[in-house]
């Protein structure tokens, strides 16, 4: 079998030779070079053309995130990201992911990190999965950017954003005869969602639960981002807060996400019981809890993302009898690992690819 072939780039002498030495530990992986910045990078990518790089977001010279652009445009390859996890750092990395980045690591402690030993074993899995995305779709979404904002905009002229959660009447929480949509996702997602919540008219009549695979402190920017963009609210849910019409809610890194009925409401509830299949969120345990909360219809939305997640909680919710389930194409996932777990359940109603999957939503809504 031919080895995958990676590009190192970080500013630190220290950190490549961490990184490299992790990666060719490997015997699927060959590091083929390494490069000090982002400048140097783009002209070892030219020379040596890996299948796969992994890039610090922080270089003087040119930065992670303008080398991400260059390389997108100019000679698209994966690209995963490596991160500080300060708030900056976060937002950085989403901005990397919207640009083209396939996927990002979190550095344990900083720009050097001397614990990087914590994330070998992520780094060696997420470099090998890189190497068999859907590069045509991920090309694709680098040069349209999906829809930017116009699609977002054109919804805000129609139709104002919805108030800040602090003030809105009681008349905004969801009632039973209304729908619940429940959306999980892992790589690739973060694009994938804004091209479907960007498509959301805030008047919509349902909340939106969302599992996106992504550790602590990213969640949060990701949230900020996408609200920037849709017409529906989009925040980090909290624990205890009741679920309201024409709000997105992603679970936070590190904890699961559930929801439970108290009263006249449905409310969220976060843990940090166990991680399911290496994942805390998971999408399994999302939609195995709103599967228990009988008197809502729901719509459970699979898309791209490597492994399973969801399938098993797909059956749980099925079994309630009230569910529409809808999973991204594999023409348009990045990785069509998630959506053909779930369609092998054979519990799946539509499959649709990314940019019709918000309008498929709305017909059931």
């Amino acid at each position: 079998m031919s080895k995958v072939n990676v590009l190192v780039v970080d500013d630190s002498a220290f950190m490549r030779k961490l990184i490299s030495d992790f990666l060719s530990e490997d015997p699927r992986i060959h590091v083929v070079g390494s490069a000090r910045n982002g400048k140097d990078g783009i002209d070892k990518l030219k020379e040596l053309k890996p299948d796969v790089i992994t890039m610090d977001v922080e270089m003087p010279v040119l930065n992670g995130i303008e080398a991400l652009k260059i390389i997108m445009k100019d000679s698209p390859v994966p690209v995963i990201m490596l991160s500080s996890t300060t708030k900056e750092g976060a937002e950085n990395t989403i901005a990397a992911i919207q640009s083209g980045a396939i996927d990002f690591i979190a550095k344990p402690s900083g720009a050097i990190s001397l614990d990087l030993h914590k994330i070998k074993e992520e780094l060696v899995r997420k470099v090998l999965s890189a190497s068999k995305v859907n590069l045509k779709q991920l090309i694709k979404l680098s040069s349209d950017k999906y829809l930017s904002t116009t699609q977002a905009e054109s919804y805000s002229k129609i139709e104002p954003k919805k108030e800040s959660y602090v003030n809105r009447p009681a008349t905004k929480r969801l009632s039973p005869s209304q729908k619940i949509i429940c959306i999980g996702t892992s790589t690739g997602g973060p694009r994938a969602l804004q091209n479907v919540l960007t498509r959301l008219p805030a008047s919509i009549d349902s909340a939106v639960l969302i599992v996106q695979h992504m550790p602590a402190g990213f969640t949060k920017s990701l949230a900020t981002r996408l609200d920037t963009l849709c017409a529906i609210s989009v925040r980090e849910a909290s624990d205890g807060e009741v679920v309201q019409k024409g709000t997105a809610y992603i679970a936070p890194g590190g904890y699961h996400m559930r929801t439970k009925q108290v009263g006249q409401n449905l409310v969220i509830s976060l843990d940090q019981s166990e991680a399911r299949n290496g994942h805390r969120p998971a999408v399994d345990v999302l939609f195995e809890s709103v599967s228990e909360v009988s008197q809502y219809k729901k719509i459970a939305v699979i898309m791209t993302g490597m492994g399973s997640d969801g399938s098993k909680g797909l059956v749980a919710l099925k079994k309630d009898g009230s569910v529409t389930a809808i999973a991204e194409s594999q023409e348009t996932s990045i990785v069509f690992g998630m959506p053909k777990a779930a369609i092998a359940t054979n519990l799946v109603d539509e499959i649709q690819d990314v940019e019709n999957i918000a309008q498929t939503i709305l017909k059931y809504v």
